[in-house]
């Protein structure tokens, strides 16, 4: 692997997982340190019936299952789907983020997400790390085109390491991309699109090479 210290941007938790789990759990089976850093924990979308800080702690069991170290979890507390009006608050803290660590690798949303928390989070991102390079991840659902330039290969263990994380997400359960058949399935066609068994796409947004 080319890659050390790794940076995930999730607009909301389980973001990150949903785009690039099993490229995370191998990321760190081979050594590298990732940081994720969650930006809403969407208290206004949690069911009535629900703790509204449920999903924050459902973040920090779904990162711990990927082998992310809890101290590379940070959790903002952005309202969700106004992470926009926050826009230089957030570039702001990107930038803090960039100057406190040495990042070879940063994971976040594709720019051609519409979800309109995600593409501040791309955006912001660009601004940020435009000198580091950087991976756009799939969300198909929110994505009316998508550019898969690149591919991580991954086996078997790595999709069910991101289907253990999903799984923490028990407040988001019904959802249908949360659904481990859907899981491997996707990953399933990224890995026949490469000739391999398994695999998950992401888009080239910037590419460094030292």
């Amino acid at each position: 692997m080319y890659f050390d210290n790794v940076l995930v941007l999730a607009p909301h938790t389980d973001d990150g997982e949903l785009g690039a789990g099993g490229f995370i759990s191998k990321l760190i089976e081979e050594g590298a340190k990732v940081t994720y850093a969650a930006f809403s924990t969407a208290e206004e979308s949690v069911p009535a019936h629900l703790p509204k800080d449920i999903l924050k702690a459902e973040v920090k069991a779904a990162t711990r299952q990927l082998g992310i170290a809890e101290e590379q979890l940070i959790i903002f507390n952005y309202q969700v789907r106004k992470l926009n009006y926050a826009r230089q608050e957030i570039l702001e803290a990107l930038i803090n983020l960039r100057q406190v660590e040495s990042f070879d690798l940063v994971l976040m949303p594709s720019l051609k997400d519409i979800h309109q928390d995600h593409e501040t989070i791309a955006r912001e991102g660009l601004r940020a790390f435009k000198n580091t390079t950087i991976l756009g991840y799939e969300l198909i659902w929110n994505n009316l085109s998508f550019d898969t330039t690149c591919f991580a290969r991954l086996e078997n263990r790595h999709i069910e390491a991101k289907c253990r994380a999903l799984k923490c997400y028990k407040s988001q359960s019904e959802r249908d991309y949360m659904q481990h058949d859907f899981i491997f399935s996707l990953a399933r066609a990224r890995g026949v699109q490469i000739g391999s068994k398994y695999a998950e796409s992401f888009e080239v947004i910037r590419w460094v090479i030292s």
